[in-house]
């Protein structure tokens, strides 16, 4: 940790309770459609301040996993873009479209086709990136899901 700090580099931690419909495929044709559910995401003021003080030195937030994206990007939310400390429920889905207000990167897994999480990595980096990330992927047989191979998206 402290070889970080000399570098400029923060850790800082956020809590998303995630439920097993994160892993429910999306089913509905549009998927504008598909109702998301809510899980229970704690930011602490600390985690607030860390995003603040990164942004303030031109730094960037890595964001480790999709859950917290939902929950960096959930207490973004109508606040132009200011990351606050958040406690509550957040049905936020992300999809193609979806202005990132908190999040400049993120490590995340090769999600499953049709799921929530595919849409919100192909909304961060664009579908055409991820549908070729995900062909290489299956060309060098990576792993997918929860337990597989992982990606950093910039």
């Amino acid at each position: 940790m402290e070889r970080l700090a000399k570098r400029g580099v923060e850790l800082a931690y956020v809590t998303l309770h995630v439920g097993l419909d994160t892993f429910r495929p999306v089913e509905a044709g549009d998927p504008r459609e598909h109702h998301i559910h809510t899980e229970y995401a704690v930011l602490p003021p600390e985690t607030a301040q860390a995003v603040r003080r990164a942004r303030a030195r031109g730094g960037r937030v890595v964001a480790v996993g999709t859950t917290s994206v939902r929950t960096l990007e959930s207490a973004a939310l109508g606040r132009d873009g200011e990351v606050e400390a958040y406690r509550g429920d957040t049905g936020l889905m992300i999809l193609p479209g979806h202005e990132f207000r908190a999040v400049d990167a993120m490590v995340t897994n090769f999600h499953l086709p049709r799921s929530t999480l595919l849409m919100l990595v192909s909304a961060f980096s664009g579908k055409e990136l991820i549908d070729a990330a995900y062909a290489e992927a299956v060309r060098e047989r990576y792993r997918f899901y929860s337990f597989g191979d992982a990606m950093l998206l910039l």
